[in-house]
């Protein structure tokens, strides 16, 4: 249902934490599940700790990208940082939909830090029953 168009994304993940932070010209990879539940196509991104205002969804033709952007919370002027691990910055990823998804009713929903959306599958791509004429009779088979 999609094709990979990251090969290196642990390369990347691994420079991204020896480089710093994403920003918005060379934004990071955001890890992502991509499943196939029912009549839908569901994927879902990690993004803890970003709000559902700095999340960007777009679909052009069958590219989808999803942009998010984590900053630093706010912190008073006496508080100095002993260690931070927790990455910043933007977080992009892009993923090529197949022409069998309804790229038209995609379904976005964000709770406790994961991005779900749901693709359904569009209905020409669904099995169906064709029925065949066979001189007087029909007969039906499964496709």
């Amino acid at each position: 249902m999609l094709m990979r168009t990251d090969p290196f994304r642990e390369l990347d993940r691994l420079t991204q934490q020896l480089m710093g932070p994403g920003t918005w010209s060379k934004p990071s990879a955001m890890p992502m599940d991509a499943y196939r539940e029912g009549d839908e196509y569901v994927v879902a991104f990690d993004l803890p700790g970003v709000t559902a205002d700095a999340i960007d969804i777009d679909v052009e033709r069958n590219m989808l990208t999803v942009k998010a952007e984590r900053r630093p919370a706010a912190k008073a002027d006496d508080v100095q940082m002993e260690l931070s691990e927790r990455p910043l910055g933007v977080f992009s990823r892009q993923i090529v939909l197949a022409d069998t998804l309804d790229t038209e009713h995609i379904k976005a929903h964000y709770d406790a830090g994961v991005l779900t959306l749901r693709i359904p599958i569009a209905e020409r791509a669904k099995p169906r029953k064709i029925s065949i004429g066979v001189g007087s009779g029909h007969r039906e088979i499964s496709g």
